[in-house]
């Protein structure tokens, strides 16, 4: 499980979604998820997938990292269909004693889960295709506006790179304590679901106390080379757009006008 998690890690590559400006890949994301809700019907998240499918390609990561990432929602996702099918009131297909399955609830669970899987896939393909450096300069320079009214954005930017950064690192770290205890005779595997949760106290112990360290250290590391945030300071990479980002504004501005059509018309 902990292998399976992608959220923040980086696959190296020269795809023309690598050579994208970080600014177009956010606004990609976020026009991707704006238009996940939007649709609502098969028609549409066929358009949804041939899109995301599309992006994959272009991004030449391999398909069995992408599928990873929504490993470690599964559990998450089942529970939420099962709830949604069972109290969402509408036409009972099937009874089980108390418990009514209904045709609306059905159709509800469905839909949740093609959009929670969606919306995790489209993440991890941003976070896969762009380096935690290239993120936090993107996402700075596209909230800069808001500095005009005093929200601290190179701050904001900066604490979200390093949880996208500390994730990996993280997973790795549970990793070997995982190993430890086990080769010291734990089980995280055997009882119920309260016994799991008590047999990974050993693990979580040990991780807060390392996560705690890495933190200090950094914020040593940061003081100790004069770091006082975002005024006045310059990057060594300025971010330009190049005739690709060009291209890509053009595609999104189709696809979400195609998405924002298939709302208005019940396609």
């Amino acid at each position: 499980m902990i292998k399976d998690i992608t959220i923040g890690q980086y696959y190296p590559g020269k795809s023309h979604l690598h050579r994208l400006d970080p600014r177009t890949k956010l606004s990609g994301t976020l026009v991707f998820i704006i238009s996940v809700f939007l649709f609502s019907t098969i028609p549409g998240y066929l358009a949804a997938t041939v899109f995301l499918g599309a992006m994959i390609s272009l991004s030449r990561i391999p398909w069995k990292i992408i599928l990873k990432s929504v490993k470690p929602v599964i559990v998450i996702l089942l529970f939420t269909a099962f709830f949604n099918m069972i109290f969402t009131p509408g036409e009972v297909l099937w009874q089980i004693w108390v418990i009514k399955f209904t045709k609306e609830g059905i159709i509800l669970a469905g839909r949740m889960a093609i959009r929670l899987i969606y919306l995790v896939i489209g993440s991890s393909l941003m976070t896969l295709t762009t380096t935690p450096n290239q993120l936090t300069d993107g996402l700075e320079r596209s909230l800069r506006p808001l500095n005009k009214i005093h929200v601290p954005v190179h701050e904001i930017s900066m604490m979200m790179s390093i949880a996208l950064r500390f994730i990996p690192i993280l997973m790795e770290e549970a990793d070997k304590i995982m190993k430890a205890q086990i080769a010291r005779g734990a089980d995280f595997e055997k009882g119920n679901i309260i016994q799991k949760a008590k047999n990974m106290i050993p693990l979580l112990v040990p991780l807060f106390v390392s996560a705690f360290r890495r933190a200090n250290d950094l914020a040593l590391a940061m003081e100790a080379r004069c770091y006082h945030g975002g005024e006045h300071r310059t990057q060594m990479k300025p971010l330009t757009y190049h005739s690709n980002d060009a291209i890509a504004y053009v595609i999104l501005a189709v696809y979400l006008a195609v998405a924002v059509l298939f709302k208005v018309f019940g396609l």
